[in-house]
């Protein structure tokens, strides 16, 4: 039983380093080659990450190959704080992101977004100016609304009313529904004398790198892209706390089979 244990970690562990190279050397291809400030924001966690699941894997196949039992123990211990860890975030993004959809509008074939709708802690999130501006400029350089305009040109306003738009598509390449802006092309619009004296109305501008990306409406459409993402990843979370139980399950396993069998005068000095 203490063989088949370690060599069950042994070849998880062997797997997961083998998986932590690429992630790493991605991280450091980004430090070295981003020319944007959204990829040069992944470079760190994706680094971090990499060097993590690098260490911790190195620590397991050790531990279980050479039966060194405080690495074992070590390995052990990380693994229970980080199942504590992704539960704890699995549940948090459930619960904040709870709240919050898009508004159907009549004759629309897209939604709108208010970011009134989302929980206050998302809300705080992007309120804040350092945020907002590393957002905006994601964005920016993935030319969203750019995008949007070329997949409309020569469209006339009721085709365009049709389109089904991305939360962000319609949170930020256009102005909101009520303030009554006339059509021109996708990230054109025109206002009129009886145009709404909303706030978010006269955030709107024509210049391509502005558009509505200072309203309430961008903000509220990035919230509903990152709920539908925080969603995904919570359904991936469950599947990873599963296999870590797993893991750390055969990892204690393993170690209370090594104590044992010392404890019975059984010295391990071979691989197994």
């Amino acid at each position: 039983m203490v063989r088949f244990s370690n060599n069950i970690i042994g070849l998880l562990n062997f797997a997961t380093f083998v998986l932590s190279i690429p992630i790493l050397g991605g991280g450091i291809w980004l430090a070295t080659k981003a020319d944007s400030d959204c990829e040069k924001f992944l470079q760190w966690p994706v680094i971090a990450i990499g060097a993590f699941l690098m260490i911790v894997s190195l620590v397991g196949f050790v531990g279980a190959c050479c039966r060194v039992k405080w690495l074992l123990w070590f390995y052990v211990a990380v693994m229970f704080i980080l199942i504590v860890l992704l539960f704890c975030f699995t549940v948090f993004a459930f619960v904040v992101t709870n709240k919050g959809a898009g508004e159907t509008v009549s004759g629309k074939g897209y939604k709108e977004y208010k970011l009134g709708d989302y929980s206050n802690w998302l809300q705080k999130r992007v309120e804040k100016s350092s945020n907002w501006n590393k957002i905006k400029s994601c964005l920016q350089d993935a030319k969203v609304c750019k995008s949007l305009a070329d997949d409309s040109v020569n469209e006339v306003a009721e085709q365009f009313y049709k389109k089904n738009l991305s939360p962000i598509q319609s949170g930020c390449c256009k102005p909101p529904t009520s303030c009554g802006f006339v059509y021109v092309n996708a990230t054109y619009w025109t206002s009129t004398a009886s145009n709404s004296t909303d706030m978010e109305c006269s955030k709107w501008s024509n210049e391509q790198d502005e558009l509505c990306y200072n309203c309430n409406s961008c903000k509220a459409g990035v919230l509903a892209n990152l709920k539908h993402d925080w969603r995904k990843i919570g359904v991936i979370n469950i599947v990873m706390l599963i296999a870590l139980v797993v893991v750390y399950s055969v990892g204690c396993c393993a170690f209370r089979n090594i104590r044992r069998d010392e404890r019975n005068g059984y010295k391990y000095n071979t691989y197994p």
